[in-house]
C-alpha cells in the first residue's frame, strides 16, 4: 500500500472526567471503520500537558480530533478551551464540547472561544451511541482536517 493510498490512524482526544460516559463513547467509538484510537485524560490540567507535550506526555500524539466535557476538575473545560484557541501551534486542532450543559451562557461562550462544534450529551444510551456516530461520520470522515 502506497504512502497516498494509506489511510491515517486517527487520534480522538477525549477530555471527560466522568468513567461511566468515557466508558460509553469508547464503546460507541469501537464500532467505527474508521482506524483510529481514542486517548483519553480525566482533567484540565492533564489535557494541557498532553496538548503541550509535557511531563508525562512528551511522546503524545497530536490528536486529529479533540472531545471537549465543559465541568472538569483542575481546570475548567472552557479555560481548556480558552487555552487551546489562544495556542498558534493548537489552534486548528478541531474542538467538540461534548457535555451535558443546555446552559445558553456556556454555548455562547464555547462558540465566542471559537469551539468547532457544541453537542449535548445524551443520557440515553441509543442517542448517545448516534451522536458519537455522526460525531466520526463527520469529523473523521467527512471533513477535511488540517495537516499538523
Amino acid at each position: 500500500m502506497s504512502v497516498e493510498t494509506a489511510e491515517k490512524h486517527k487520534t480522538i482526544f477525549l477530555v471527560e472526567d466522568n468513567k461511566a460516559d468515557i466508558r460509553l463513547i469508547q464503546e460507541a467509538f469501537k464500532n467505527s471503520l474508521i482506524p483510529h484510537q481514542v486517548v483519553t485524560v480525566r482533567d484540565g490540567m492533564d489535557a494541557m500537558a498532553y496538548l503541550r507535550q509535557e511531563g508525562e506526555y512528551t511522546h503524545a500524539l497530536r490528536p486529529d480530533l479533540i472531545l471537549l466535557d465543559l465541568n472538569l476538575p483542575r481546570k475548567d473545560g472552557r479555560e481548556v478551551l480558552a487555552e487551546i484557541k489562544a495556542d498558534p501551534t493548537l489552534k486548528r486542532i478541531p474542538v467538540v464540547v461534548l457535555t451535558t450543559s443546555r446552559n445558553e451562557d456556556d454555548i455562547f461562550h464555547s462558540y465566542n472561544l471559537h469551539v468547532n462544534c457544541y453537542i449535548t450529551k445524551s443520557r440515553n444510551l441509543t442517542q448517545l451511541f448516534q451522536i458519537v456516530k455522526g460525531i466520526e461520520e463527520f469529523w473523521l470522515s467527512t471533513v477535511t482536517l488540517p495537516p499538523e
